[in-house]
């Protein structure tokens, strides 16, 4: 893996952190890891996690609603 695409899945997961833990928005969780490009950041993220950050978000909250 080169450096930039270590980076890249860095950004990626941080930003996963960000939409599962909170109830950030794509938008700006994107731009808190770095992208200036939503559209970037969403193809990015499709290709990391398998679904785009909004659905992945949403499955990723769910088990935490679900046991509060």
């Amino acid at each position: 893996m080169s450096p930039i695409q270590f980076q890249k899945q860095i950004r990626l997961q941080q930003a996963r952190l960000q939409l599962a833990a909170n109830a950030t928005d794509v938008t700006a969780a994107s731009r808190r890891v770095g992208y200036g490009s939503l559209s970037q950041f969403s193809r990015e993220y499709g290709r990391q996690f398998g679904a785009a950050p909004s659905q992945d978000a949403d499955r990723l909250r769910r088990p935490a609603e679900a046991a509060r």
